[in-house]
């Protein structure tokens, strides 16, 4: 078994084995030690998920004396409670992230461009740009980089020229906005919320709250600040970010998170008695995620998918992609979620002499639907519909179209007609009409 693989293929690799749903309040919880541990050597730490931080440097290497000197103090804070914990420096959160994965256990970059230049076009995440990219001979960030960035911009718009800084080595920590004090939202609680389930109604009341104080600027934060006191006086604080703004909803999971991690670790004893959300980060040009981020958006959707599949069973959620064929219904290939793509059986480089010119209709039936057609000397005239005649309006073909003797197939001719209500695509197979496609 192999990371990534779908749960159907690990289950029939090895039926015995134990499959769990995620469970990202108690990763919370079992990774708050190690937040704990770095936060005793630097003070500020983003939290991403469970498991992916990007920690803030400058301050902390003056003071330490260097990074390699840094990345060892934290790497000896953090050992025994992340076994094979890696760790990335760089200039840029994107450069950091892909020498943490590339690093065994460290790697320390001097020249993030030139690290990423050797990386392939694939870490970009972006299936479809992806794959355009490799059609156009790129295969690294470096032969991205090098193409010149308004032609990229031109050709592909905001994800190209996204795509093109990254590679180029330009990504760059969002620098905060300054925020008035009236941005941030608290509350506080005369008797000290001890019941969990007293914690989690407060955190998601007070997380709409600043969403919609937020609203009313037309904002949303990338960044907040989760800051707890307990009734013993001790203040805890720890900051969450997201790649794409925060909502009410993303923003409320990750405060319950966090109190209840610190609830169940007695991080705040004696009850909470006050809770503030401070946001940072503040976006205006609403959701345009990262190349290489929205991953809990990513894992969010696989479960839904896969509990939709689960109780509807495997046929129910199908992927699909353009293949080879004459008829709509043929250039359609269809596997399913969470399946590999089988080799087509119709190529799609392959010339198709004869098949139906573009557009292609938006409507496929699965099975043709019959239809009442009025000829004249082979020009069509008129199409019933329901219990109405409508007359043709335009009309183009036919395409001529010999059926597969060997499968019994009979010769068959295609036409495009325009009614007043629309237009189809039809096949005509002796006196027999059918519609095989509908046009938007």
């Amino acid at each position: 078994m192999k990371l990534g693989m779908a749960r159907r293929t690990a289950e029939a690799l090895c039926p015995s084995a134990l499959s769990l749903e995620r469970d990202p309040a108690g990763e919370t919880r079992r990774f708050e030690p190690v937040l704990d541990a770095i936060e005793n050597l630097i003070p500020r730490v983003e939290v991403v998920e469970p498991g992916w931080i990007f920690v803030p440097m400058d301050g902390a290497v003056r003071y330490y004396g260097g990074e390699e000197v840094l990345v060892e103090r934290v790497a000896g804070e953090v050992g025994g409670l992340a076994p094979g914990a890696r760790f990335g420096v760089a200039d840029g959160p994107f450069a950091a992230y892909w020498a943490a994965r590339s690093a065994d256990p460290t790697l320390i970059l001097e020249d993030d461009r030139d690290f990423l230049s050797r990386l392939d076009i694939s870490v970009l995440a972006t299936d479809e740009l992806v794959a355009t990219f490799r059609w156009l001979g790129l295969t690294t960030l470096g032969g991205l980089a090098a193409l010149p960035r308004a032609a990229v911009a031109s050709r592909f718009g905001t994800p190209g020229l996204e795509a093109h800084r990254l590679a180029s080595g330009e990504d760059r920590m969002v620098v905060p906005r300054r925020i008035p004090p009236d941005l941030a939202v608290e509350q506080s609680f005369e008797e000290p919320l001890q019941l969990l389930e007293q914690v989690g109604f407060a955190a998601r009341r007070l997380a709409g709250l600043l969403i919609e104080l937020l609203s009313r600027h037309r904002v949303a934060p990338h960044r907040v600040e989760v800051e707890a006191e307990a009734a013993g006086g001790i203040t805890r604080s720890r900051v969450w970010r997201n790649a794409e703004p925060f909502d009410d909803r993303a923003l409320a999971e990750r405060v319950w998170w966090q109190l209840r991690a610190w609830t169940e670790s007695d991080g705040v004893p004696g009850g909470l008695v006050r809770l503030k959300l401070s946001p940072a980060d503040l976006s205006d040009e609403g959701y345009q995620p990262g190349l290489f981020e929205g991953m809990a958006a990513r894992v969010e959707a696989e479960r839904a998918l896969e509990r939709t599949r689960t109780i509807l069973g495997p046929d129910s959620v199908l992927r699909a992609r353009p293949q080879g064929g004459r008829d709509p219904a043929e250039r359609v290939q269809w596997t399913r979620w969470g399946e590999e793509f089988p080799e087509p059986v119709r190529p799609l480089s392959s010339p198709w002499p004869g098949k139906v010119p573009d557009p292609s209709p938006s409507l496929v039936p699965p099975r043709p639907q019959y239809l009442d057609v009025e000829w004249d000397g082979g020009i069509p005239t008129r199409v019933r519909l329901a219990s109405r005649w409508e007359p043709v309006v335009a009309w183009a073909g036919p395409w001529r179209r010999l059926g597969r003797w060997w499968a019994e197939e009979e010769t068959s001719d295609l036409y495009q007609i325009v009614t007043s209500a629309g237009a189809m695509l039809c096949r005509v197979t002796g006196d027999r009409t059918s519609v095989v496609g509908v046009y938007d």
